[in-house]
Protein backbone atom coordinates (compact mmCIF):
# COMPACT_ATOMS: atom_id res chain seq x y z
CA UNK A 1 0.00 0.00 0.00
CA UNK A 2 1.35 3.61 -0.60
CA UNK A 3 0.92 6.34 0.82
CA UNK A 4 -1.91 8.66 0.32
CA UNK A 5 -0.56 11.91 -1.63
CA UNK A 6 -1.73 15.07 -0.04
CA UNK A 7 -0.18 18.53 0.47
CA UNK A 8 -2.21 19.58 3.60
CA UNK A 9 0.37 18.81 6.06
CA UNK A 10 -1.85 20.89 8.93
CA UNK A 11 -4.76 18.30 8.30
CA UNK A 12 -2.06 15.19 8.66
CA UNK A 13 -0.38 16.74 11.86
CA UNK A 14 -3.76 17.37 13.41
CA UNK A 15 -4.91 14.07 13.10
CA UNK A 16 -1.84 12.85 14.19
CA UNK A 17 -1.21 15.04 17.40
CA UNK A 18 -5.84 14.37 17.89
CA UNK A 19 -5.83 10.46 17.35
CA UNK A 20 -2.76 10.20 19.70
CA UNK A 21 -4.85 12.54 22.45
CA UNK A 22 -7.78 10.25 22.56
CA UNK A 23 -5.63 6.64 22.46
CA UNK A 24 -4.36 8.70 25.71
CA UNK A 25 -7.59 10.01 26.91
CA UNK A 26 -9.13 6.63 26.70
CA UNK A 27 -6.95 4.85 28.17
CA UNK A 28 -6.32 7.43 31.59
CA UNK A 29 -9.34 8.86 32.02
CA UNK A 30 -11.98 5.85 30.59
CA UNK A 31 -9.50 3.18 31.35
CA UNK A 32 -10.37 1.26 28.14
CA UNK A 33 -7.98 -1.46 27.14
CA UNK A 34 -4.76 -0.52 25.51
CA UNK A 35 -5.50 -2.55 22.61
CA UNK A 36 -8.99 -1.19 21.75
CA UNK A 37 -8.14 2.36 22.34
CA UNK A 38 -4.77 1.99 20.29
CA UNK A 39 -6.61 0.43 17.37
CA UNK A 40 -9.61 3.07 17.68
CA UNK A 41 -7.16 6.07 17.88
CA UNK A 42 -5.01 4.55 14.78
CA UNK A 43 -8.89 4.63 12.39
CA UNK A 44 -9.30 7.93 14.28
CA UNK A 45 -5.99 9.01 12.55
CA UNK A 46 -7.03 7.89 9.44
CA UNK A 47 -10.07 8.95 9.38
CA UNK A 48 -9.28 12.59 10.34
CA UNK A 49 -6.42 12.80 8.03
CA UNK A 50 -9.28 11.21 5.19
CA UNK A 51 -7.93 8.67 4.26
CA UNK A 52 -10.53 6.32 1.91
CA UNK A 53 -12.40 4.46 3.84
CA UNK A 54 -10.64 1.22 1.89
CA UNK A 55 -7.33 2.43 3.00
CA UNK A 56 -8.18 2.33 6.31
CA UNK A 57 -9.08 -1.12 6.82
CA UNK A 58 -6.07 -1.95 4.42
CA UNK A 59 -3.67 -0.07 6.89
CA UNK A 60 -5.51 -2.03 9.71
CA UNK A 61 -4.48 -5.51 8.17
CA UNK A 62 -1.11 -4.49 6.66
CA UNK A 63 0.02 -3.31 10.21
CA UNK A 64 -1.36 -6.44 12.11
CA UNK A 65 -0.32 -8.98 9.51
CA UNK A 66 3.24 -7.28 9.05
CA UNK A 67 3.76 -6.86 13.21
CA UNK A 68 2.76 -10.60 13.97
CA UNK A 69 4.12 -12.60 11.46
CA UNK A 70 7.48 -10.65 12.94
CA UNK A 71 6.98 -11.56 16.48
CA UNK A 72 4.30 -14.19 17.29
CA UNK A 73 6.44 -17.03 17.01
CA UNK A 74 9.25 -15.17 19.62
CA UNK A 75 6.52 -14.53 21.77
CA UNK A 76 5.46 -17.80 22.00
CA UNK A 77 8.93 -19.58 21.62
CA UNK A 78 10.15 -17.04 24.51
CA UNK A 79 7.11 -17.90 27.04
CA UNK A 80 7.58 -21.60 27.17
CA UNK A 81 11.23 -21.28 27.12
CA UNK A 82 11.05 -18.99 30.26
CA UNK A 83 8.20 -21.13 31.89
CA UNK A 84 10.69 -24.12 32.16
CA UNK A 85 13.66 -21.90 33.49
CA UNK A 86 11.44 -20.85 36.06
CA UNK A 87 9.50 -23.45 36.90
CA UNK A 88 12.63 -25.86 37.04
CA UNK A 89 14.80 -23.58 39.34
CA UNK A 90 16.89 -22.58 36.89
CA UNK A 91 16.13 -18.84 37.94
CA UNK A 92 17.19 -19.74 41.53
CA UNK A 93 20.32 -21.76 40.69
CA UNK A 94 21.35 -18.18 38.73
CA UNK A 95 20.96 -16.35 41.59
CA UNK A 96 21.96 -18.64 44.46
CA UNK A 97 25.57 -19.63 42.56
CA UNK A 98 26.21 -15.69 41.94
CA UNK A 99 25.72 -14.79 45.23
CA UNK A 100 27.89 -17.69 46.67
CA UNK A 101 30.75 -17.04 44.42
CA UNK A 102 30.59 -12.99 44.82
CA UNK A 103 30.04 -12.94 48.40
CA UNK A 104 27.56 -11.43 50.85
CA UNK A 105 29.28 -8.05 50.16
CA UNK A 106 29.03 -7.52 46.82
CA UNK A 107 26.09 -9.84 46.35
CA UNK A 108 23.98 -6.82 45.40
CA UNK A 109 26.18 -7.07 42.22
CA UNK A 110 25.34 -10.86 41.34
CA UNK A 111 21.76 -9.90 42.07
CA UNK A 112 21.53 -7.34 39.62
CA UNK A 113 23.51 -9.74 36.60
CA UNK A 114 21.31 -12.46 37.75
CA UNK A 115 18.08 -10.36 37.22
CA UNK A 116 19.59 -9.02 34.24
CA UNK A 117 20.22 -12.48 32.45
CA UNK A 118 17.18 -13.95 33.37
CA UNK A 119 14.93 -11.03 32.64
CA UNK A 120 15.57 -11.97 29.07
CA UNK A 121 13.49 -15.18 28.70
CA UNK A 122 11.38 -14.93 32.05
CA UNK A 123 8.67 -11.89 32.39
CA UNK A 124 9.73 -9.20 34.69
CA UNK A 125 6.88 -10.24 37.31
CA UNK A 126 8.05 -13.73 37.48
CA UNK A 127 11.52 -12.95 37.78
CA UNK A 128 10.76 -10.67 40.67
CA UNK A 129 8.32 -13.44 42.54
CA UNK A 130 10.93 -15.86 41.68
CA UNK A 131 14.09 -14.57 43.42
CA UNK A 132 13.32 -11.63 45.72
CA UNK A 133 12.93 -13.86 48.50
CA UNK A 134 16.91 -14.82 47.72
CA UNK A 135 17.68 -10.70 48.41
CA UNK A 136 15.25 -10.98 51.47
CA UNK A 137 17.47 -14.22 53.15
CA UNK A 138 20.35 -12.00 51.98
CA UNK A 139 19.11 -8.83 54.13
CA UNK A 140 17.97 -11.13 57.20
CA UNK A 141 21.85 -12.39 57.24
CA UNK A 142 23.38 -9.70 56.98
CA UNK A 143 21.04 -7.46 58.82
CA UNK A 144 20.87 -4.89 56.20
CA UNK A 145 17.65 -2.53 54.74
CA UNK A 146 16.25 -5.09 52.34
CA UNK A 147 16.77 -1.84 49.75
CA UNK A 148 20.10 -2.88 49.47
CA UNK A 149 19.31 -6.26 47.78
CA UNK A 150 16.02 -5.28 46.14
CA UNK A 151 17.32 -2.54 44.13
CA UNK A 152 20.31 -4.16 42.46
CA UNK A 153 17.17 -7.28 41.61
CA UNK A 154 15.01 -4.69 40.40
CA UNK A 155 17.43 -3.09 38.40
CA UNK A 156 18.85 -6.00 36.31
CA UNK A 157 15.55 -7.27 35.84
CA UNK A 158 14.21 -4.05 34.58
CA UNK A 159 17.33 -3.81 32.13
CA UNK A 160 16.83 -7.48 31.35
CA UNK A 161 13.34 -6.60 30.07
CA UNK A 162 13.60 -3.77 28.25
CA UNK A 163 16.83 -4.09 26.66
CA UNK A 164 17.76 -7.13 25.33
CA UNK A 165 15.80 -9.79 23.00
CA UNK A 166 14.29 -12.13 23.19
CA UNK A 167 11.93 -10.49 25.42
CA UNK A 168 8.86 -9.20 23.28
CA UNK A 169 9.66 -5.36 23.84
CA UNK A 170 13.15 -5.45 21.87
CA UNK A 171 12.00 -7.50 19.62
CA UNK A 172 8.85 -5.30 19.06
CA UNK A 173 10.39 -2.31 17.98
CA UNK A 174 13.29 -4.24 16.25
CA UNK A 175 10.93 -5.66 14.33
CA UNK A 176 8.46 -2.80 13.56
CA UNK A 177 12.36 -0.79 12.77
CA UNK A 178 13.37 -3.57 10.34
CA UNK A 179 16.76 -3.66 12.32
CA UNK A 180 18.71 -7.20 12.72
CA UNK A 181 18.02 -8.69 15.91
CA UNK A 182 21.75 -9.50 16.27
CA UNK A 183 22.70 -5.67 16.88
CA UNK A 184 19.64 -5.18 18.82
CA UNK A 185 21.40 -8.12 21.48
CA UNK A 186 24.76 -6.24 21.20
CA UNK A 187 24.24 -2.59 22.26
CA UNK A 188 21.12 -3.81 24.71
CA UNK A 189 23.83 -5.48 26.52
CA UNK A 190 26.51 -2.43 26.49
CA UNK A 191 23.54 -0.30 27.53
CA UNK A 192 22.29 -2.51 29.83
CA UNK A 193 25.16 -3.39 31.66
CA UNK A 194 25.83 0.64 32.21
CA UNK A 195 22.40 1.16 33.28
CA UNK A 196 22.60 -1.87 36.09
CA UNK A 197 25.35 -0.72 37.85
CA UNK A 198 24.00 2.81 37.60
CA UNK A 199 20.68 1.58 38.94
CA UNK A 200 21.36 -1.55 40.53
CA UNK A 201 25.04 -1.49 43.16
CA UNK A 202 25.13 2.02 42.64
CA UNK A 203 21.80 3.57 43.94
CA UNK A 204 20.86 0.53 46.15
CA UNK A 205 23.36 1.09 48.34
CA UNK A 206 22.51 4.96 48.80
CA UNK A 207 18.58 3.26 49.24
CA UNK A 208 20.01 0.53 51.62
CA UNK A 209 21.67 3.39 53.74
CA UNK A 210 18.97 6.02 53.39
CA UNK A 211 15.65 3.29 54.23
CA UNK A 212 15.74 0.83 56.41
CA UNK A 213 12.94 -1.35 55.34
CA UNK A 214 12.89 -4.41 57.32
CA UNK A 215 12.42 -8.02 56.04
CA UNK A 216 8.42 -8.53 56.17
CA UNK A 217 7.54 -10.65 58.59
CA UNK A 218 6.39 -13.91 56.97
CA UNK A 219 9.72 -13.62 54.75
CA UNK A 220 11.39 -13.73 57.88
CA UNK A 221 9.91 -17.27 59.00
CA UNK A 222 10.68 -19.09 55.83
CA UNK A 223 13.59 -21.47 55.29
CA UNK A 224 16.72 -21.08 53.25
CA UNK A 225 16.51 -22.28 49.39
CA UNK A 226 17.08 -26.36 48.89
CA UNK A 227 20.21 -25.76 46.74
CA UNK A 228 20.73 -29.79 46.35
CA UNK A 229 17.21 -29.47 44.02
CA UNK A 230 18.35 -27.26 41.78
CA UNK A 231 19.52 -27.42 38.46
CA UNK A 232 23.72 -26.97 37.35
CA UNK A 233 24.63 -23.34 37.16
CA UNK A 234 26.61 -24.60 34.11
CA UNK A 235 23.37 -26.11 32.45
CA UNK A 236 20.91 -22.83 32.80
CA UNK A 237 24.05 -20.48 31.31
CA UNK A 238 24.08 -22.67 28.55
CA UNK A 239 20.49 -22.87 27.71
CA UNK A 240 20.12 -19.32 28.22
CA UNK A 241 23.50 -18.38 25.89
CA UNK A 242 22.13 -20.46 23.07
CA UNK A 243 19.72 -18.42 20.85
CA UNK A 244 21.97 -15.13 21.84
CA UNK A 245 24.75 -16.42 20.69
CA UNK A 246 23.45 -18.19 17.40
CA UNK A 247 21.51 -14.66 16.37
CA UNK A 248 24.49 -12.94 17.32
CA UNK A 249 26.94 -15.22 15.58
CA UNK A 250 24.52 -14.83 12.35
CA UNK A 251 25.05 -10.63 12.71
CA UNK A 252 28.70 -11.65 12.38
CA UNK A 253 28.55 -13.58 9.69
CA UNK A 254 26.81 -10.85 7.38
CA UNK A 255 29.83 -8.96 7.97
CA UNK A 256 32.45 -10.84 8.24
CA UNK A 257 34.12 -12.08 4.84
CA UNK A 258 36.06 -15.49 6.55
CA UNK A 259 32.69 -16.46 7.96
CA UNK A 260 31.29 -16.60 4.26
CA UNK A 261 31.47 -20.62 3.74
CA UNK A 262 28.89 -21.27 6.54
CA UNK A 263 27.46 -18.17 6.76
CA UNK A 264 23.94 -20.17 5.24
CA UNK A 265 24.23 -21.94 8.06
CA UNK A 266 24.47 -19.39 10.43
CA UNK A 267 21.66 -17.81 9.12
CA UNK A 268 19.14 -20.87 9.14
CA UNK A 269 20.41 -21.54 12.72
CA UNK A 270 20.20 -17.64 13.79
CA UNK A 271 16.72 -16.80 12.10
CA UNK A 272 15.47 -15.76 15.85
CA UNK A 273 12.58 -18.07 15.87
CA UNK A 274 14.67 -21.08 15.22
CA UNK A 275 17.33 -20.04 17.75
CA UNK A 276 14.73 -19.82 20.11
CA UNK A 277 13.07 -23.36 19.54
CA UNK A 278 16.52 -24.84 19.60
CA UNK A 279 17.06 -23.42 22.86
CA UNK A 280 13.16 -24.00 24.26
CA UNK A 281 13.88 -27.93 22.79
CA UNK A 282 17.19 -28.03 25.21
CA UNK A 283 15.57 -26.44 28.26
CA UNK A 284 12.60 -29.43 27.90
CA UNK A 285 14.93 -32.12 27.86
CA UNK A 286 17.67 -30.68 30.37
CA UNK A 287 15.83 -28.76 32.74
CA UNK A 288 12.16 -30.74 32.16
CA UNK A 289 12.98 -34.55 30.98
CA UNK A 290 15.80 -34.85 32.97
CA UNK A 291 14.54 -33.82 36.32
CA UNK A 292 11.91 -36.01 36.02
CA UNK A 293 9.11 -34.21 34.43
CA UNK A 294 7.16 -35.99 32.18
CA UNK A 295 5.66 -35.27 28.22
CA UNK A 296 2.67 -34.67 30.49
CA UNK A 297 3.52 -32.27 32.65
CA UNK A 298 6.25 -30.24 29.99
CA UNK A 299 3.11 -29.36 28.02
CA UNK A 300 0.92 -28.43 30.94
CA UNK A 301 3.55 -25.73 31.95
CA UNK A 302 4.40 -24.62 28.27
CA UNK A 303 0.24 -24.05 27.56
CA UNK A 304 -0.15 -22.61 30.90
CA UNK A 305 2.90 -20.08 29.69
CA UNK A 306 1.06 -18.60 26.54
CA UNK A 307 -1.88 -17.15 28.26
CA UNK A 308 -0.55 -13.90 29.08
CA UNK A 309 0.76 -13.88 25.18
CA UNK A 310 -2.20 -13.01 24.02
CA UNK A 311 -2.48 -9.55 25.42
CA UNK A 312 0.63 -8.85 24.32
CA UNK A 313 0.45 -9.81 21.08
CA UNK A 314 -2.69 -7.79 20.60
CA UNK A 315 -1.06 -4.84 21.82
CA UNK A 316 1.53 -4.85 19.64
CA UNK A 317 -0.04 -5.97 16.55
CA UNK A 318 -2.66 -2.33 17.06
CA UNK A 319 0.90 -0.64 17.51
CA UNK A 320 1.30 -2.13 13.96
CA UNK A 321 -1.61 -0.58 12.83
CA UNK A 322 -0.62 3.01 14.14
CA UNK A 323 2.73 2.68 12.42
CA UNK A 324 0.90 1.95 8.80
CA UNK A 325 -1.48 4.09 9.69
CA UNK A 326 1.13 6.72 10.14
CA UNK A 327 2.84 5.70 7.31
CA UNK A 328 -0.23 5.44 4.56
CA UNK A 329 -1.45 8.33 5.26
CA UNK A 330 1.52 10.35 4.87
CA UNK A 331 2.24 11.60 8.48
CA UNK A 332 5.31 9.90 8.19
CA UNK A 333 6.82 11.69 5.98
CA UNK A 334 5.44 15.33 7.80
CA UNK A 335 6.56 13.48 10.82
CA UNK A 336 10.22 12.80 9.78
CA UNK A 337 10.58 16.26 7.79
CA UNK A 338 9.92 18.26 11.17
CA UNK A 339 12.72 15.74 13.10
CA UNK A 340 14.97 16.52 10.32
CA UNK A 341 14.03 20.52 10.36
CA UNK A 342 14.48 20.42 14.12
CA UNK A 343 17.76 18.96 13.86
CA UNK A 344 16.89 16.27 16.43
CA UNK A 345 18.96 13.20 16.30
CA UNK A 346 16.52 10.07 16.26
CA UNK A 347 17.75 8.25 19.17
CA UNK A 348 16.45 11.12 21.19
CA UNK A 349 13.41 11.59 19.43
CA UNK A 350 12.76 8.23 19.87
CA UNK A 351 13.83 8.59 24.30
CA UNK A 352 11.17 11.43 24.02
CA UNK A 353 8.13 9.96 22.83
CA UNK A 354 8.33 6.72 24.16
CA UNK A 355 9.28 8.35 27.99
CA UNK A 356 6.21 10.92 27.42
CA UNK A 357 3.90 8.09 26.63
CA UNK A 358 5.40 5.92 29.71
CA UNK A 359 4.45 8.69 31.87
CA UNK A 360 0.66 9.10 30.55
CA UNK A 361 -0.13 5.70 30.26
CA UNK A 362 2.26 3.86 32.74
CA UNK A 363 2.79 0.41 30.44
CA UNK A 364 6.21 -0.40 29.00
CA UNK A 365 4.83 -1.60 26.46
CA UNK A 366 2.56 0.22 25.48
CA UNK A 367 5.11 3.13 25.08
CA UNK A 368 7.40 0.83 23.47
CA UNK A 369 4.42 0.05 20.79
CA UNK A 370 3.27 3.79 20.16
CA UNK A 371 7.11 5.20 19.97
CA UNK A 372 7.83 2.17 17.50
CA UNK A 373 4.69 2.72 15.79
CA UNK A 374 5.67 6.67 15.29
CA UNK A 375 9.48 6.59 14.58
CA UNK A 376 9.03 3.21 12.10
CA UNK A 377 6.38 5.92 10.08
CA UNK A 378 9.36 8.33 8.78
CA UNK A 379 11.09 8.08 5.86
CA UNK A 380 14.71 7.07 5.15
CA UNK A 381 15.14 4.34 7.76
CA UNK A 382 16.22 1.97 5.46
CA UNK A 383 19.38 4.24 4.86
CA UNK A 384 20.70 3.99 8.29
CA UNK A 385 23.04 1.42 9.47
CA UNK A 386 22.08 -1.26 11.66
CA UNK A 387 24.29 0.21 14.44
CA UNK A 388 21.94 3.59 14.54
CA UNK A 389 19.01 1.66 13.98
CA UNK A 390 19.58 -0.77 17.27
CA UNK A 391 20.68 2.64 19.01
CA UNK A 392 17.16 3.73 18.49
CA UNK A 393 15.56 0.61 19.62
CA UNK A 394 17.60 1.05 22.78
CA UNK A 395 16.53 4.67 22.71
CA UNK A 396 12.55 4.03 22.99
CA UNK A 397 13.30 1.18 25.65
CA UNK A 398 15.14 3.79 27.57
CA UNK A 399 12.22 5.68 27.16
CA UNK A 400 9.55 3.14 28.11
CA UNK A 401 11.52 2.74 31.47
CA UNK A 402 11.51 5.78 32.96
CA UNK A 403 9.64 7.50 35.45
CA UNK A 404 7.02 4.50 36.90
CA UNK A 405 4.06 5.91 39.22
CA UNK A 406 1.17 5.47 40.37
CA UNK A 407 -0.38 4.38 37.29
CA UNK A 408 2.15 1.64 36.50
CA UNK A 409 1.76 -2.07 38.38
CA UNK A 410 5.03 -2.41 38.64
CA UNK A 411 5.25 0.39 40.93
CA UNK A 412 2.23 -1.19 43.12
CA UNK A 413 3.95 -5.22 42.80
CA UNK A 414 7.40 -3.62 44.28
CA UNK A 415 5.19 -1.73 47.10
CA UNK A 416 3.68 -4.52 48.22
CA UNK A 417 6.37 -7.62 47.81
CA UNK A 418 9.10 -5.01 49.50
CA UNK A 419 6.14 -3.62 52.10
CA UNK A 420 7.34 0.09 51.50
CA UNK A 421 4.71 3.03 51.40
CA UNK A 422 3.87 5.04 48.43
CA UNK A 423 6.14 7.86 49.13
CA UNK A 424 9.30 5.34 49.81
CA UNK A 425 8.43 3.55 46.67
CA UNK A 426 8.27 6.97 44.42
CA UNK A 427 12.31 7.95 45.98
CA UNK A 428 13.81 4.23 45.06
CA UNK A 429 12.08 2.29 42.66
CA UNK A 430 10.82 5.26 40.49
CA UNK A 431 14.07 6.70 40.95
CA UNK A 432 15.69 3.34 39.70
CA UNK A 433 13.65 2.83 36.72
CA UNK A 434 14.70 6.32 35.76
CA UNK A 435 18.15 5.61 36.16
CA UNK A 436 17.83 2.26 34.06
CA UNK A 437 16.08 4.41 31.26
CA UNK A 438 17.66 7.73 31.30
CA UNK A 439 21.91 6.15 31.07
CA UNK A 440 20.67 3.10 28.80
CA UNK A 441 19.89 5.86 26.75
CA UNK A 442 22.75 7.79 27.35
CA UNK A 443 25.20 5.19 25.81
CA UNK A 444 22.86 5.01 23.28
CA UNK A 445 23.03 8.41 21.97
CA UNK A 446 27.06 8.10 22.50
CA UNK A 447 27.25 4.95 20.58
CA UNK A 448 24.81 6.34 17.70
CA UNK A 449 27.45 9.13 17.07
CA UNK A 450 29.93 6.68 15.63
CA UNK A 451 27.16 4.48 14.11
Amino acid sequence: MTAVATPDAARLVFAAVAGLILLLILIIKFKVHAMISILIGAVGIGLMAGMPLSDIIGSVNEGIGNTLKGIALLVGLGSMFGAILEESGGAQTLAVTMVRKFGDEKAAWALGITGLVVAMPVFFDAGLIILIPLAFSLAKRTKRSVLYYVIPLLAGLAVGHAYIPPTPGPVLVATMLGVDLGWVILIGIFCGIFAMIAAGPIWGSICGKKYMIAVPEHVAQQADIDESKLPKFSTIVGIIMIPLLLIIANSVAKVVPALAGIQPVLAFLGEPFMALLLATIAAMYLLGTRHGYNNAQLEKIMTKSLEPTGMILLVTACGGVLRYMLQNSGLGDVIGNAVANASLPLVLVAFIVAALVRISVGSATVAMTMAAGIISAMPGLSALSPLYLACVTAAIAGGSTVCSHFNDSGFWLVKSLVGMDEKTTLKTWTIMETLVGVVGFLVALVISFFA
